[in-house]
């Protein structure tokens, strides 16, 4: 399955990645890129031969394709999926569509994983086609009580399949991160589902939220992209303490970004 390199379980952009070309209007360059990779993926899902390979593939040309434009990755942690590769819940912060487009590459190769997903997304033009051929758990985002029984039934249900799960559990993106604001229903989910936890940290910005389509905003290359897994957290470890020591890792993570 075609993936990034690591090393050490890391990577990061080489130098020379970025085409002048694009770089002179990033924003444009890179809608068009990504917008063939889409065409591509949205049409192989409708004829239902989108595997999670191709997934992963796509998922690849979006960060070459940013990479392009002059944007920059730093990925870290990577050494918890390379040797782990059971089903899990990933709980991340949520700053932009990036993460969404980015982190199939990064998980697929190692094991086979879905999002937790507003249900309008698997109505998004051509994206949906995508979205719903990795048979994602769709919440609605307007009622909490009927989310989480959502994700509690049908996430132990993928994860029992073998799939992990993704989980923002932040209500709405956003490029700071608030505690008070980051739920627990994916530690929840981990715990009914009595499979281990994976922390990510991320800090996606250079890919703005727009102001009429949030999906579309500035991608803005001076931003450098950040991703850090965390260690896994064992089924049989996950206790009261648990979601502040997610919390304070995404929140230590942000904090040395912003700082840099």
């Amino acid at each position: 399955m075609l993936t990034i390199p690591i090393t050490a379980g890391c990577y990061a952009t080489a130098p020379g990645a970025s085409k002048k070309l694009c770089t002179l209007l990033p924003t444009p360059a890179f809608y068009l890129q990504a917008l063939w990779t889409v065409s591509r993926s949205a049409n192989m899902a409708k004829k239902g031969i989108y595997t999670d390979g191709d997934w992963a593939k796509s998922s690849l040309h979006i960060i070459r394709a940013l990479e392009r434009c002059g944007c920059t990755f730093d990925i870290r942690g990577m050494e918890a999926l390379c040797n782990n590769p059971q089903p899990c819940v990933f709980i991340a912060n949520h700053m932009s569509t990036l993460e969404t487009f980015v982190l199939p590459t990064l998980i697929a190769p190692y094991q086979r994983v879905t999002f937790v997903v507003k249900k309008s997304l698997v109505e998004y033009p051509l994206f949906k086609h995508v979205m719903r051929s990795r048979n994602p758990v769709l919440v609605n985002r307007t009622n909490a009580r009927e989310d989480l029984k959502a994700v509690l039934t049908q996430g132990v249900e993928r994860l029992h399949s073998g799939v992990s799960i993704v989980v923002f559990p932040q209500t709405t993106r956003t490029t700071g991160f608030s505690p008070e604001n980051f739920n627990s229903i994916g530690l929840k989910l981990a715990k009914k589902a009595g499979v281990p936890v994976v922390p990510l940290a991320l800090k996606t910005d250079a890919w703005g939220n727009g102001c009429c389509l949030k999906d579309f905003g500035r991608i803005a290359p001076e931003r450098t992209i950040h991703f850090e897994f965390g260690p896994y957290i064992a089924a049989d470890k996950l206790d009261k303490d648990t979601h502040t020591d997610i919390t304070d890792f995404i929140q230590n993570r942000m904090h040395e970004w912003e700082q840099a």
